[in-house]
């Protein structure tokens, strides 16, 4: 008897937490260009509050945990960096970790970065806003 049980019970709970009707709602990619190749970052910390819904997902608390699943970009010192994020957000804040587990502000413009200038490996986290949420998104550089 549990054996039937147990499956039905796990399809009607897994049925129940789909909150996003099929098409409705995408959850914004953000891709770092570089060389003319674009690659997509590493999304976190999701939320999203819309008419009809509110999603809220949790990634990794450790931003090394989660720049291990991106290609590791090689880079040289000085290089520009380029972002697109979907959705138009409102405002985008940068951060690098360096090797030493410190953690810097980044100036951005024009949704653009240059690299350090001192060779290393550095994580980097957007956090972007929109009026209707937030995403963070990451992804990891070796200077040259």
């Amino acid at each position: 008897m549990n054996k039937i049980v147990l499956p039905i019970l796990i399809v009607i709970i897994l049925t129940g937490c789909n909150v996003f009707p099929t098409g409705i709602h995408k959850q914004p990619e953000g891709q770092v260009i570089f060389d003319g190749e674009h690659y997509t970052m590493i999304p976190s910390n999701y939320e999203w509050k819309d008419d009809g819904f509110e999603v809220r997902l949790k990634g990794s608390p450790d931003i090394s945990e989660i720049a291990d699943n991106f290609e590791t970009l090689e880079v040289e010192k000085g290089d520009i960096l380029k972002f697109k994020i979907e959705k138009n957000p409102i405002s985008i804040n940068v951060t690098k970790m360096n090797e030493d587990g410190t953690i810097e502000n980044v100036e951005i413009k024009d949704e653009k970065i240059t690299m350090p200038s001192k060779e290393g490996y550095y994580i980097y986290e957007l956090n972007a806003i929109w009026n209707k949420g937030k995403e963070t998104f990451v992804f990891d550089v070796n200077v040259k």
